[in-house]
């Protein structure tokens, strides 16, 4: 008899303090069977830090080298699909908001878009090696990791001239389903459109068109992903002129076709969406709201 592949994972809202910096922190178990992998892709999102206790995973970003051997994986905040094989494991995620990227990573977000990599090898992800060397208990016991997790990040020091406000008001203009343009973003953030590039590339890793963009498709995959008997036609956005125009983001923003997307199995994405949006209102990262609220 086939084994039964099992995936568990939990939702765990982070600190009132900490909220407007993560999109959530999430524990997961995956057992494929004695000596099985799975594979699954993930859709574009915001940065995240990952650490692994079992197996660790093979991964590739569309279009770049693939990471092998990696109990600390760190992406990038991303506009392009990772493919990526595991097995029996588990594993801490800790999801960046462009806010906490700004906050605790530092570095430019733009010269880490699409990024994968190993945490434990790259100097821009160094001040974490202590967290993953130091999160995982002998008795897997998750309040006490949860709370290690929260108190690792009360100890980093805020960067000087960090300002929280503007990025906010970025990232509620790029959540913003009638928001279209990047003349209608810079209008309603009040800067120069220099100003808003500028901080999208520090903080949000890419343009304010590519974030539209990026932001559009996702919102009609995850209208599929959780309802697909509404068929791509049906899950588009609104703010598409045609099938087509979405058949080239696809294309773009995961490598394939819509068609051939839907035809593979998403063993792990497709409990973790249905469990996203149950506990956070958000199916994917890129949904969530900048203040780190449960969306409604």
């Amino acid at each position: 008899m086939a084994h039964e592949v099992g995936v568990r994972v939990r939702f765990c809202l982070p600190p009132d303090d900490l909220r407007r910096y993560f999109t959530s922190f999430y524990v997961t178990e995956i057992d494929p069977g004695p000596g099985e992998r799975i594979s699954d892709a993930l859709h574009p999102e915001w940065a995240n830090l990952r650490f692994f206790s079992g197996d660790a995973p093979d991964a590739e970003v569309e279009g770049h080298a693939a990471l092998t051997g990696s109990h600390f994986v760190v992406t990038g905040p991303s506009s392009r699909c990772t493919h990526f094989t595991i097995g029996k494991t588990r594993f801490w995620g800790i999801g960046l908001l462009p806010l906490g990227w700004a906050r605790f990573v530092v570095a430019p977000a733009a010269d880490h878009a699409n990024l994968l990599v190993d945490g434990h090898r790259h100097p821009s992800f160094a001040r974490f090696v202590s967290l993953a060397e130091s999160l995982f208990s002998a008795e897997g016991d998750e309040e006490a990791e949860f709370a290690r997790i929260a108190t690792f990040f009360r100890t980093l020091p805020t960067p000087p001239g960090l300002d929280e406000e503007r990025i906010v008001a970025i990232h509620e203009a790029v959540i913003d389903p009638a928001m279209s343009t990047v003349a209608e973003m810079v209008r309603r953030i009040g800067a120069s459109q220099r100003t808003v590039e500028r901080a999208c590339q520090q903080a949000f890793g890419f343009s304010p068109k590519l974030l539209l963009r990026r932001q559009r498709f996702m919102r009609s995959l995850t209208q599929f992903m959780l309802d697909p008997s509404l068929k791509w036609i049906g899950a588009l956005d609104g703010s598409y002129h045609d099938q087509a125009q979405f058949v080239r983001d696809f294309h773009e923003f995961m490598g394939m076709t819509p068609r051939d997307y839907a035809a593979r199995p998403h063993p792990i994405l497709e409990t973790f969406m249905h469990e996203r949006a149950r506990v956070r209102g958000a199916a994917v990262q890129t949904l969530d709201r900048p203040d780190g609220a449960t969306a409604s």
